[in-house]
């Protein structure tokens, strides 16, 4: 039996990651065709999918509101922004949505395939961990950018 190399489960977790979830995060990354992704775990599939992508045109509010209030995702959101020295810049974000609110297991299943998951994504600038919505301020992504 064999793993695609995109597919290797995380040996504590056992998640995997779909290959449409590396495509459409290099999809954002490098032709900017996304301002945002936001996967999840498949439980059924044992992997990490796509769940929604942003078009560039999209703001951080839109991104915002596609978050579950009530259960954990992982996000990708490329942040836009203008330096003290007036150049134009873009960093990306990876986004451990957890909130208090969600169920514990998924709270321990996202904790767990974390950090295979975000190794599978190179190219992320910032990693913000999350459980209200205070602590995915557009503020929070200014100050760590600058």
């Amino acid at each position: 039996m064999s793993f695609r190399t995109l597919s290797r489960p995380n040996a504590r977790s056992g998640m995997g990651v779909a290959d449409q979830s590396k495509t459409t995060f290099h999809e954002l990354q490098r032709k900017k065709t996304h301002r945002y992704v936001i996967f999840r775990i498949d439980e059924s599939k044992n992997e990490v999918v796509v769940e929604k992508t942003g078009n560039p045109a999209e703001s951080y509010d839109d991104f915002l509101a596609a978050l579950p209030e009530n259960d954990c995702r992982y996000a990708v959101y490329d942040f836009d922004f203008v330096t003290s020295e007036n150049c134009q810049k873009s960093k990306i974000f990876f986004f451990a949505w957890s909130p208090s609110t969600s169920r514990i297991r998924a709270k321990v299943l996202y904790s767990t395939s974390k950090d295979q998951f975000r190794r599978e994504l190179h190219g992320i600038h910032y990693e913000i961990q999350a459980t209200d919505p205070t602590e995915v301020d557009l503020e929070v992504l200014r100050e760590r950018a600058n």
